[in-house]
């Protein structure tokens, strides 16, 4: 499988990464795969320059990762200029297919499962290959190091999901990709997460009457 981060790094424009995922020989049975579309028109060209097979369409199928602006805004655009399957686990961005936890997609010439990680926004997902030991995370928080703040009980039980996987790669909405002890970092995040979750807990016992 072979990964491009398609954004621009010099741009104005403020956009998530685009990931552009791609078979290794471009087969006719590989899926081109765009993994969020980000805010920046230049997307548009970008992929018009990658080598994305003879007689196969540029983009198979978008997924999104969740619908804030700076990962979504350019899917109109996409769609008209190369007519793509669409994923999205939320409704609101009219998806040809509405993503479930635990679906798997074809993408480039790999199998992903789509985990629902809700927490950063409702609609959140990340996607795992399992093959590859790869994570694109989106803008779920996988990597936590401090065990401050409060985290619904959806998002712990979808980061124990993850880090019972073996990841060797994260991918991020934004930002460079993790590509050493992610592992470790996962269980780290975990560890934070918990704490957090026995302070609130703890907080939130109710108090003896005094007497």
């Amino acid at each position: 499988m072979r990964i491009s981060n398609l954004t621009d790094s010099k741009s104005m424009i403020y956009s998530s990464n685009v990931y552009m995922l791609l078979g290794d020989w471009s087969a006719i049975g590989d899926v081109n795969t765009l993994i969020d579309v980000g805010n920046d028109p230049s997307v548009i060209e970008r992929i018009r320059t990658l080598p994305t097979g003879v007689g196969k369409r540029a983009v198979d199928q978008v997924i999104i990762t969740h619908g804030h602006f700076d990962h979504s805004e350019m899917l109109e655009d996409v769609r008209a200029q190369f007519d793509p399957i669409v994923y999205a686990f939320s409704p609101y961005l009219t998806p040809d297919v509405l993503l479930k936890d635990g679906m798997d997609l074809r993408c480039g010439d790999r199998e992903f499962e789509v985990i629902y990680t809700p927490g950063h926004s409702d609609d959140s997902i990340c996607l795992y290959c399992q093959t590859d030991g790869i994570l694109f995370a989106g803008d779920t928080p996988v990597v936590i190091r401090s065990s401050d703040g409060s985290y619904e009980d959806r998002f712990v039980w979808a980061l124990e999901r993850i880090t019972q996987k073996e990841v060797r790669t994260i991918y991020f909405g934004h930002g460079a990709p993790l590509t050493e002890n992610a592992n470790l970092v996962l269980a780290e995040s975990l560890r934070n997460v918990q704490a957090a979750q026995r302070v609130r807990g703890r907080q939130s016992m109710p108090t003896s009457p005094v007497s």
